[in-house]
């Protein structure tokens, strides 16, 4: 599956078109949550035979990378989503996919930080242009980590209610606590690289669809979000394996829009060349991704200045 889906999103040059204006999306919410039971399964259930001697070396590889990969694409696809929802149910269980990852306060991070400053360098998680992903990997998670802690301190000062971040960090170590004492250390230890694994996969897809794009400053302000400050990919299989995550940039224009409305536009939007887990993979290698990209950041930011002078003129 990890190499059939991008060649064949390859084949296909665009994905499927926008849905309807006004169409309904009845059972979008229900696979969300289909998909939240499947995580915690799957996990439990990898982590139980990963702690027992069933399993070969080749065969504990494959496991690991299979659940691995689900984890970092899949889980936080759908749990992304659940986090964006109105409805408390349903934000809390997206949340609780990320405390099971380990990644609570990417809740926090995302929500005030992210889509707050993205393609400005107030936010970790917009990377620079001719920053490598493994350089762009700690400096984004530690930053967003202290960026989100501000932001839910201030709301928490503000409101009177507790900082969530008691609940990111709580519900790790509880997490963690529970796996030592059902599975064992060695579990434990899968458990911690499992989510390491799973967390670079969430760090290369805001790696890849914000690389070097930047919203323009004048006197003191910066310009909205606009339809050019992410990354699309219209690939159609990875769009339906992330819950149209790759439909990113109508995603930060439209963040409470449900994923089956996720439109892409017009086709002067930045487009990745690629389906977003073949450039993940491409990130991975700093020379090989600065040639495919670098290029195509230079055309987008050389557009958004024509634009901008033919606005003052």
């Amino acid at each position: 599956m990890a190499v059939a889906t991008p060649m064949a999103d390859t084949l296909i040059a665009r994905g499927f078109g926008d849905a309807d204006d006004g169409a309904g999306f009845r059972g979008a919410e229900f696979l969300l949550v289909v998909l939240a039971v499947v995580h915690l399964a799957l996990l439990v259930s990898a982590l139980h035979a990963l702690a027992n001697d069933w399993l070969t070396g080749w065969q504990r590889v494959a496991l690991f990378l299979g659940v691995g990969m689900w984890l970092g694409q899949v889980s936080n696809s759908f749990a992304h989503e659940l986090i964006h929802r109105g409805k408390r149910g349903l934000f809390r269980l997206g949340a609780a996919v990320y405390v099971s990852l380990l990644f609570g306060h990417h809740v926090s991070a995302h929500r005030l930080v992210h889509h707050v400053h993205v393609a400005t360098d107030s936010d970790p998680n917009s990377a620079r242009l001719g920053e490598s992903f493994w350089r762009f990997f700690p400096r984004a998670w530690l930053g967003a980590f202290r960026a989100g802690l501000v932001a839910e301190r201030k709301r928490a000062d503000r409101t009177g209610r507790i900082n969530p971040y008691v609940i990111w960090i709580g519900g790790a170590g509880l997490c963690l606590t529970l796996v030592l004492v059902l599975f064992g250390v060695r579990a434990m230890v899968d458990y911690l690289a499992l989510c390491a694994y799973a967390q670079m996969q969430l760090m290369l897809s805001d790696y890849v669809q914000h690389y070097g794009l930047r919203r323009r400053c004048a006197d003191g302000r910066t310009e909205p979000i606009g339809p050019r400050h992410s990354w699309d990919a219209p690939h159609p299989l990875s769009s339906l394996a992330m819950v149209n995550a790759p439909r990113h940039s109508d995603h930060h224009l439209n963040p409470a829009r449900v994923y089956p409305a996720l439109r892409l536009g017009p086709d002067d939007r930045p487009m990745l060349p690629y389906s977003l887990p073949v450039m993940g993979a491409l990130a991975m290698v700093p020379p090989v991704w600065r040639r495919v990209m670098d290029r195509r950041v230079a055309r987008m930011m050389a557009v958004e200045e024509r634009q901008a002078a033919t606005v003052l003129h």
